[in-house]
């Protein structure tokens, strides 16, 4: 399904990237790219649309990202906020949501043991009788 976009969804891409539009509706958007309103809407559904147009916020946005991860700090101390804490940690690569397991296996099953285990069990008289 990789299909190409048109030059009117590219169109329509670098007028959606941008913050409200651009300032414009999708009405006015709409008739500057020639097609319909409803066009606009159909092709947001569209998966290769909607990923050049994430793709094309991300690159309208990059020369504000450290600013927005400068501020991140800033917000969390002023205001005490522990999510924007947690995110500043978390991007300057201090905190993560990694969980380390430390096992004390040996690396070898006493099977014999396990065997064992297993015939008591089975030899257990059962509740449901």
């Amino acid at each position: 399904m990789a299909r190409q976009l048109t030059q009117e969804q590219y169109d329509a891409i670098a007028w959606m990237a941008q913050p409200k539009r651009g300032g414009k509706t999708y009405d006015e958007l709409a008739e500057i790219i020639g097609v319909h309103r409803s066009t606009l809407f159909e092709w947001k559904k569209n998966p290769v649309f909607e990923a050049e147009l994430k793709r094309q916020m991300v690159r309208n946005s990059q020369d504000k990202l450290p600013e927005l991860i400068e501020s991140l700090a800033d917000i969390a101390m002023r205001d005490g906020n522990a999510a924007m804490a947690k995110l500043a940690l978390q991007i300057n690569g201090l905190l993560t949501d990694k969980v380390e397991v430390e096992t004390k296996d040996t690396g070898s099953t006493d099977i014999e043991a396990l065997k064992a285990r297993i015939a008591a069990l089975k030899e257990r008289p059962s509740d449901t009788e």
